[in-house]
């Protein structure tokens, strides 16, 4: 039994390592605003199409990069909540997640 955890912990930390790197990206505004993030929840890049700038458009703007940001990085969380479980078999296991 031992073994098995051993094992699988160091499947988690390989796996862990590997989603830290993956890049996850997100759009809001109908593809306005692209927002690119890494498994360490890092922004990576931030992109917006020329139209959406504009001067009385800032609120607007924020809440889509907001938008954009937010949902990439959900993305991160999900597959790194469902490469564990596959990992774990779905045991939840203190100090293995």
């Amino acid at each position: 039994m031992l073994e098995r955890i051993n094992k699988m912990q160091e499947e988690m930390q390989t796996k862990q390592a590997e989603l830290e790197e993956k890049a996850y990206t997100a759009t809001s505004g109908g593809g306005m605003v692209q927002a690119t993030v890494n498994g360490k929840h890092r922004v990576l890049s931030l992109e917006m199409k020329p139209e959406v700038v504009g001067p009385e458009d800032t609120e607007m703007l924020s809440d889509l990069i907001c938008a954009a940001i937010n949902a990439a990085v959900e993305e991160a969380s999900k597959d790194y909540e469902t490469t564990m479980e596959a990992i774990t078999g779905g045991l939840n296991l203190p100090g293995l997640g």
